[in-house]
C-alpha cells in the first residue's frame, strides 16, 4: 500500500508542473555523429566506425535535409584528407550538383567551382586509390577524366548499383544517414534548377543544426538591385 501511495503522489507532482515548464523547449545540442538516422547501413569489413566525428562527412542540402558520409582513410587516406582541407576551406559551400541522371550511371556528381564539370580546385591532382569497395547505392566516389590520376575535388554518390565502376573509381565514403535528401537530388545534365550543397562540415568541428537555403528574392521584369553606400559616421 505505501509503494502505491508513493506511486500516486510522484504522478500529482509531474501533473503539477506549471505550463511553462511544460512547454519549455530543450536547446539545441551540439552535433553528434552517433546520433543519425535509422537508415545508417554498416560495412562489416571497416575499421572506421560510423561514429567517429573526424571521419564523417556532413552535407546540408538545398533538397532539404543534412547527408551524413562516412569517410575511409583506410583505403582513400589521400582523398579523405582532400575531402576534409577542401572542406575546412569552405570549398564546397554553395556548389551545385552539376550532374544527375538514373540511367546508365545512376548518380548525381558535383564538387566542381565551375558547376559545368571541367573544373577543380587549385590543389594538385590526386593519384589513384582503387580498392574493391563496391559501388552500390550510398558509395561516394571521386570523379576523375579518362586519367586515373586526375581527381581532384568533384565526387558522386550512386543513386543505385553500378558495380563497372568497381577498382575504376576511388570509393572513399558512404552515405550513413540522408539518403532520402540524396533522392532528392534535381536530375539533369545539368539540371535546370540544380540542387546545392548549402554547407559542407567535417562532424568533429561540431557543425550547427541543419538550416534551410534562404530563398531568393525574385525582383519584377525590368528592375535591378541597387546596393546603396553607407551613409556617414553617426547616422
Amino acid at each position: 500500500m505505501r509503494f502505491v501511495a508513493a506511486l500516486a503522489a510522484l504522478a500529482a507532482l509531474f501533473s503539477a508542473a506549471p505550463a511553462s515548464a511544460q512547454k519549455e523547449q530543450p536547446k539545441p545540442e551540439p552535433f553528434r555523429a552517433d546520433a543519425v538516422a535509422a537508415d545508417r547501413t554498416s560495412d562489416p569489413a571497416s575499421t572506421v566506425p560510423n561514429d567517429d566525428p573526424e571521419n564523417v562527412w556532413v552535407l546540408d542540402l538545398s533538397s532539404g535535409g543534412r547527408v551524413l558520409v562516412r569517410l575511409r582513410p583506410d583505403v582513400a587516406p589521400k582523398h579523405v584528407e582532400r575531402i576534409k582541407t577542401l572542406t575546412r576551406s569552405h570549398f564546397y559551400d554553395g556548389i551545385k550538383f552539376h550532374r544527375v541522371i538514373d540511367e546508365p550511371e545512376s548518380m548525381a556528381q558535383g564538387g566542381d567551382p565551375k558547376g559545368d564539370g571541367t573544373g577543380g580546385s587549385d590543389l594538385p591532382d590526386l593519384p589513384s586509390e582503387f580498392s574493391t569497395l563496391p559501388h552500390v547505392r550510398g558509395t561516394v566516389s571521386a570523379a576523375r577524366t579518362r586519367d586515373p590520376n586526375s581527381a581532384n575535388s568533384q565526387f558522386f554518390i550512386m543513386l543505385g548499383p553500378k558495380l563497372a565502376f568497381d577498382q575504376n573509381y576511388t570509393v572513399f565514403g558512404r552515405v550513413i544517414s540522408g539518403m532520402q535528401w540524396v533522392d532528392k537530388i534535381a536530375r539533369g545534365e545539368p539540371p535546370a534548377n540544380p540542387t546545392r550543397i548549402i554547407h559542407a562540415y567535417i562532424a568533429a568541428d561540431n557543425p550547427p543544426p541543419y538550416a534551410p537555403e534562404a530563398p531568393k528574392t525574385v525582383l519584377p521584369p525590368g528592375e535591378k538591385e541597387i546596393t546603396l553606400p553607407p551613409g556617414p559616421s553617426g547616422s
